[in-house]
């Protein structure tokens, strides 16, 4: 006994009021040079209850050499339920031979769910660490056996072909419990909408649509504005720059060559004396092109064959800093039944025109911009981290929080949302035939340049303009998430040989690129491997940057533009018009979705656009592992800079008549909400 060895160890449980379990808890001690026999923690006298702390006295027979590792395992106690249990941290004190006290203090950190069912559980102690600086075989090995299991827990899963790949499971349940939350959104009003559900008949008059809106949308400032200007061409263009999809609008030097317009066409609507060559040089012209909806199979909704158009709109950079349309071809082969539809058209053609271009948007903002940018970006990268980077990489620790939460949302959305006699099947214009179209045809449209905000702004020529705030706030916000990843990288990568001999970090990326994109030219615009300290940050900036700002620009104001249904008609129910002049106001109400499509729909948008109560804001984390002194001295620095950014939007938005809030950081989500 004179060489025995004795440790205090105390088990800390989360103080949640479900972090408890009835189970029986067994402890070994794990150290350099040997290990403990379990012994139990729990007995008659010490539970595991919510926030409890339960100390317990482990003695070795050996010696240990270094502690390095605490090895749990949960036992279901007979006759009593199998409860998860959230364990905190285990605090392990090496006590002295001479006086019994402490001599040595670790803490291993757990900060996460524990089952029966998960078998040995093994906690570290000590600092985040690439694998390289690891100097016990027994830690690398400890690694590699947390990825071996992940991987076999964790799989892949084509959900569509040439779209990013999904995790392979068939229930919730196999997630795990750290993989799922509950996510609690405040009550909403929705009893003036519910009523009408089943209601089959069309809208008969503006009138009908504007009781509505009085009743369920009268609070919402931004839905009174929409409804008040969205007739007007003005505002036509300012929803492109900063509505629920800021995502489409690009300055063209070239006009499409589908596009059957002409310099003499489209005079009147230049400034004196220029021309559309000019403008064009000049880089004052945008175009919105839906050519990713060309040809795709419209929904039939109550039994209704619905309608979907390809537009090509052009809009003009005026000299009052307004974008103005100028021109909506509603299809994209041009012919004598395409006509391009001009502002000095009549009214109702020219208001039609706006109408199907909107519509076309909602298509391509719901499954492009909003699940696929995302929910399946943010998806990908949650499974390819889980797979590939273990709890001590610290990019594993950077990049769970911001998505985790996507697994189970995903998972929940094409259960539902993007399930048969689901809200797509069943009340949008793109239905699940058009589903694999898109997200596929999406896909192959996305390069590591759009995903990148400096780069797809310059490239779209909105970071020039003045009333584009969606870009003027994404910068501010990049910049500023930028500059803390790429001090937190540098905290762990200490030069750019360190990136290059980081087998995981390869891993990773290597993971992401085969199973985010089949399409080989847009694959090969992804890093294929990292070489320097700085491309590693810009790549995680871009993941973090869709999995939160960009989600809650296309999330967040999705009701506040779509409450006034003309705005944004999720459903067509006649054909594109093929000549001019033959609209009247009656004709308009007769394209609009029928009354239970629409408040289905209204309905959905009103839960999406709800952030959740316990949110957690943008740069902000609840983990444990960011209470370390040099994480929270970066976390410090860049909180005070968003919530500069909050300040300077604030005061630009009080100066506006109708302000632009959606990239407020205060109202970011740190992770992919819903």
């Amino acid at each position: 006994m004179a060489s025995c060895q004795e440790f205090e160890v105390t088990v800390h449980t989360s103080p949640g009021p479900t972090c408890g379990t009835f189970s029986h808890l067994w402890l070994s001690l794990i150290g350099s040079e040997g290990e403990t026999p379990p012994i139990r923690v729990t007995d008659g006298n010490s539970h595991l209850l919510p926030g409890s702390v339960c100390p317990v006295r482990v003695q070795a027979s050996s010696p240990l050499g270094r502690l390095i590792l605490v090895r749990l395992r949960l036992e279901v106690q007979t006759r009593f339920p199998n409860l998860d249990w959230h364990c905190s941290r285990v605090e392990v004190c090496r006590l002295s031979k001479s006086q019994g006290s402490d001599s040595e203090t670790q803490v291993f950190l757990c900060d996460r769910w524990l089952r029966p069912a998960d078998g040995d559980v093994e906690l570290r102690s000590g600092k985040l660490c690439l694998l390289e600086e690891e100097t016990e075989e027994k830690l690398k090995q400890q690694r590699l056996r947390q990825l071996q299991h992940q991987q076999q827990l964790i799989r892949w899963r084509i959900f569509v072909d040439g779209a990013p790949q999904c995790v392979d499971v068939n229930s919730l349940f196999e997630l795990g419990p750290n993989l799922l939350y509950t996510q609690k959104s405040p009550a909403t009003n929705l009893y003036y909408l519910n009523g009408f559900t089943t209601r089959v008949e069309s809208w008969k008059s503006f009138s009908e649509l504007e009781m509505i809106f009085t009743y369920s949308a009268q609070q919402n400032g931004i839905a009174r504005f929409v409804k008040a200007h969205w007739m007007e061409d003005w505002y036509f263009g300012y929803q492109c720059l900063n509505g629920s999809n800021p995502l489409m609008l690009r300055e063209t030097r070239h006009l499409p060559p589908n596009l059957s317009v002409t310099s003499d066409m489209l005079r009147p609507f230049l400034p004196e004396g220029s021309s559309l060559e000019k403008e064009l040089q000049k880089g004052n012209i945008y175009l919105l092109d839906y050519e990713v909806l060309d040809g795709v199979p419209a929904n039939v909704i109550n039994e209704k064959q619905t309608y979907l158009s390809a537009p090509l709109c052009l809009l003009h950079l005026n000299q009052q800093g307004q974008l103005l349309p100028i021109a909506i071809q509603l299809q994209q082969k041009p012919g004598p039944q395409n006509p391009v539809f001009l502002p000095s058209d009549s009214g109702y053609d020219w208001l039609l025109a706006k109408m199907w271009v909107h519509s076309a948007d909602f298509q391509c903002h719901q499954l492009i911009s909003h699940y696929l940018r995302t929910h399946m970006m943010a998806e990908l990268y949650c499974v390819a981290t889980l797979r590939q980077l273990p709890d001590a990489h610290p990019l594993h620790q950077l990049l769970l929080p911001h998505v985790k939460t996507s697994l189970k949302i995903n998972f929940g959305a094409r259960a539902s949302l993007l399930a048969s006699k689901g809200l797509f099947d069943q009340a949008v214009g793109s239905g699940l035939a058009t589903l694999p179209l898109l997200l596929s045809r999406g896909s192959a449209r996305i390069s590591y340049r759009t995903l990148c905000v400096p780069e797809d702004l310059s490239d779209r020529g909105l970071d020039k303009l003045p009333q584009s705030f969606y870009a003027q706030d994404a910068l501010r916000i990049w910049d500023t998430v930028h500059r803390f990843v790429t001090s937190w990288v540098e905290l762990y990568y200490h030069g750019d040989d360190a990136v290059q001999r980081d087998p995981e970090l390869h891993g990773w990326l290597t993971d992401i690129n085969a199973h985010g994109f089949s399409n080989g030219a847009t694959h090969m615009c992804f890093p294929q491997r990292f070489h320097t300290r700085a491309e590693v940050a810009k790549f995680v900036t871009a993941l973090i940057y869709s999995c939160s700002a960009l989600h809650a620009a296309v999330n967040f104001s999705q009701l506040d533009f779509a409450f006034w249904v003309p705005n944004c008609p999720v459903a067509m129910l006649r054909p594109p018009p093929q000549v001019k002049g033959a609209v009247t106001e009656d004709d308009i109400m007769s394209f609009l979705p029928d009354m239970n499509t629409t408040c289905r729909v209204l309905m959905a948008l009103n839960g999406l656009s709800q952030p959740a109560i316990d949110f957690v804001p943008l740069c902000h984390y609840k983990e444990a592992i960011f209470r370390e002194d040099a994480h929270r001295r970066l976390l410090e620095e860049v909180q005070a800079q968003l919530r500069d950014i909050s300040d300077a939007i604030a005061e630009r938005n009080s100066q506006l008549e109708l302000p632009y809030p959606y990239l407020s950081p205060e109202r970011i989500e740190n992770s992919v909400a819903i």
